[in-house]
């Protein structure tokens, strides 16, 4: 038997279990909808899918990223007002709310290599034929990494492989410090912006981020034109600010940037780092690594460059320069409101960035249009008579790239209101071709479902939903597979729902659901197929068109689940939130960190005794002489039973909840508006409930004690943060306080669900 993962259609046909779910024959379901309003519903989203039309995403993705969109280009503020346009003509009432941000740009750049070998960076990105857009180099600014400090800095080098803590700790095993000099590291493991943060905290004077081609570039795919694969000269632009502290404007966390804001000075802001970091090619990283002495790097140190891989240092120097204009440039988020004809206070509210690296046509202008042809859809359903129950809010977020600007300083602006009125929020970013994924909050994880059960994959042409539960599936039985890919590959065979992944960061539903604590959703379509042209010159129109999604199906997909999500949280006579997924995620959460800590203190016990008997020292290998680690304090046993108790509770509180909300909506003649409105008050307000007045441990602006990003992870998720982190990063005195504060969220949140259970039996 071969080793290779099984194929989807064998897969499929070997489980021929109906409960699986991959007909793409979904009888259509309706959680929060009674049996009546079912019906009329699902013939308003047929009108609704009957407005979608590509060649509307095509036009408009070729005319918005037809020139360089980043905050401050003229043609950002262009885009803007076009959609503006766009969504009055559509019967949306429209504005745009401009916000004032720190966003410094380059004013001189340059990074060479001194000795024997002397070589200086090109730092540019070379006109390719097959790109018509790559050959305007108006209004494009110069590869850099937004909120890097300036510095003029020069030093020998060492490579840190991809710059996260597991890396260091391997360098200090090979006793290579990094203090004073400059690192050198490759995109990839981790957050960018953790590369430079931890080369500060580790001593360095500067970073240089390299496009390794092992990760997306040759070693992944054939290299652009020919296919997506980042070219020898392609560059990764980005932020590095220190996001996983909060996101936003350096100078304002916690305030809206207007015009008249207080704000930090920019020596006190804690998310602008404080070491100069450059992104480069691999073209431009070669020289640098090929003087590198020292040890041969570890195997999977090495990336794909047919060179020998060393760690360090050089003997030669580098040369570092970056000086930043640094001043306050306005941004534009469009803001379109359709309000709601019973239940008016209640807001359904929908984002997308529209500002870019460059051209920004993957990310994020694929969905960006894909959520105007929504708006254009609803503004036709509206003409036609029809209204939403609850307010919809739709906007189109300016200055997501460089920290989730635009969405942030709406939500800190805006937060009382929010407070009162959000009941969900439901984000998208760039999108393709491939799998639907989503990730948020296990409250509308049956929404979910049920709306990607109806909605057709443009190329398997069954649901989008029995699509991702194969391709899950096969990715939990592959090789590769990790034990959560295999947990979710086991509950799926047993009949399981598709679940949502938890959010970290990295696009606006951060401020919403992590600072402001409103139920949240993430989606979009993708493969595996490297990003390449990820914020370079070439993420472009031709780019999109030839290698994304050409006949844009994948957009009108994104857009009918994304709309028909918007319409059924609109108009459901009850908020469709179901709590079995939220109890269930957290009595999981509640184990993996009690089996985390179970698995350091053995592998603590087991570490400690290799080294006590010397065995790095005599098992070492001459060729690569590596010390043994420092040794750990033992790991104390902690008391897991506040939070294992408080999971408990909210699992009885949860199926109680899910059995009286079923009993409601079958009973409709009961829900009243105002019933209807006491009832959604308490689900809107669950979400909240989660959050805690003083944040996380030294980063209050995270609020959420049950998903937020890692601090060492930056976009990847750390659920139960507070413990986890305390755990991983053996801070022991803080577990308790933290499992109490946690213990204490969760307790707050099963108020609230009894609060609405109770209601809910009154009936």
């Amino acid at each position: 038997m071969p080793k290779s993962p099984l194929s989807l259609g064998l897969l499929i046909s070997a489980l021929a279990v109906p409960s699986l779910g991959f007909s793409g024959n979904e009888a259509a379901v309706m959680h929060g909808f009674t049996a009546s309003h079912a019906v009329t519903q699902s013939e308003l989203e047929a009108r609704f899918d009957a407005n979608l039309n590509a060649n509307d995403l095509r036009g408009w993705l070729q005319q918005m990223s037809s020139a360089p969109n980043q905050i401050g280009s003229p043609h950002d503020k262009a885009n803007a007002e076009f959609m503006l346009s766009q969504f009055k003509a559509w019967g949306w009432d429209a504005s745009i709310e401009t916000f004032y941000v720190l966003y410094p740009t380059p004013k001189r750049q340059m990074l060479e290599l001194q000795g024997p070998k002397p070589y200086r960076a090109s730092l540019s990105e070379p006109t390719v034929a097959a790109d018509r857009t790559s050959a305007n180099r108006k209004d494009v600014l110069p590869p850099y990494n937004v909120y890097g400090a300036d510095g003029d800095v020069t030093a020998p080098i060492v490579y840190a492989n991809y710059g996260m803590p597991d890396d260091y700790k391997d360098l200090a095993r090979r006793g290579i410090s990094v203090k004073g000099r400059i690192v050198l590291t490759r995109y990839g493991g981790g957050w960018r912006g953790l590369k430079p943060k931890l080369a500060y905290e580790h001593g360095a004077i500067g970073c240089l981020i390299y496009s390794d081609p092992r990760d997306d570039g040759y070693g992944a795919a054939d290299s652009y034109p020919q296919g997506p694969g980042r070219p020898a000269q392609g560059l990764q632009r980005g932020s590095v600010a220190d996001m996983p502290i909060y996101s936003g404007d350096p100078l304002t966390p916690n305030v809206g940037a207007t015009k008249d804001a207080p704000r930090l000075s920019i020596a006190e802001a804690k998310s602008i780092l404080k070491i100069p970091v450059m992104p480069i090619s691999y073209q431009d990283a070669r020289p640098f690594l090929e003087s590198l002495g020292g040890p041969v790097a570890p195997s999977r140190w090495r990336g794909g460059l047919a060179m020998t891989y060393h760690v360090g240092p050089s003997t030669a120097k580098a040369h570092l320069v970056i000086q930043s204009e640094w001043s306050q440039k306005p941004i534009y988020d469009v803001i379109a409101k359709m309000k709601g004809s019973e239940l008016p206070d209640e807001w359904v509210i929908r984002g997308n960035h529209h500002d870019g690296w460059v051209y920004g046509a993957e990310d994020p202008l694929s969905g960006n249009v894909a959520m105007m042809s929504e708006m254009k859809a609803l503004g036709a359903l509206a003409a036609q008579g029809w209204k939403p129950k609850r307010t919809l809010i739709y906007a189109s977020w300016d200055g997501e790239e460089a920290g989730l600007l635009g969405s942030t300083e709406w939500v800190e602006t805006h937060a009382q209101e929010l407070a009162q009125h959000a009941v969900a929020y439901v984000n998208s970013d760039g999108n393709s071709h491939g799998f639907f994924g989503a990730g948020g909050s296990p409250s509308l994880q049956r929404l979910v479902d049920e709306v990607a059960a109806g909605v057709k994959d443009p190329i398997s042409h069954t649901s989008v939903l029995s699509r991702a539960r194969a391709h899950t599936i096969v990715t939990g039985v592959g090789e590769g597979r990790n034990d959560e890919h295999a947990r979710e590959a086991r509950d799926l065979l047993n009949g399981g729902e598709l679940a949502l992944e938890p959010l970290g960061s990295g696009s606006d539903f951060t401020p919403f659901l992590q600072h402001a604590g409103i139920a949240s959703l993430n989606l979009g379509f993708g493969n595996s197929d490297p990003s390449g042209v990820y914020h370079s010159i070439y993420d472009s129109f031709d780019h999109y068109v030839k290698f994304n999604d050409p006949t844009f199906g994948y957009g009108v997909a994104l857009a009918e689940v994304a709309g028909h999500i918007m319409m059924r949280l609109a108009d459901a006579d009850l908020l469709p939130l179901r709590m079995a997924p939220v109890a269930s995620n957290i009595s999981h959460y509640a184990e993996e960190v009690e089996s985390l800590t179970e698995r350091l203190r053995a592998q603590t016990l087991e570490m400690n005794r290799v080294i006590d008997d010397k065995a790095f020292e005599l098992g070492a290998d001459s060729a690569d002489p590596v010390g043994a680690p420092p040794r750990e304090a033992p790991v104390p046993h902690l008391n897991f039973a506040p939070l294992k108790n408080s999971a408990a509770a909210l699992s009885a509180a949860a199926a109680a909840f899910d059995e009286a909300y079923a009993a409601a909506i079958n009973h409709s003649n009961k829900l009243d508006l105002t019933t209807r409105k006491a009832i959604d008050d308490d689900l809107r307000r669950a979400e909240q409930s989660f959050l805690s007045s003083t944040g996380l441990p030294g980063r209050g602006w995270y609020r959420h004690m049950i998903v937020a990003p890692g601090l060492y992870t930056g976009y990847g998720a750390k659920t139960i943060p507070g413990v986890r982190e305390a755990i991983e990063e053996r801070h022991w005195a803080d577990t308790t306080d933290t499992i109490a504060s946690t213990s204490a969220a969760i307790e707050s949140y099963k108020a609230v669900v009894e609060a609405a259970t109770a209601k809910l039996k009154a009936l």
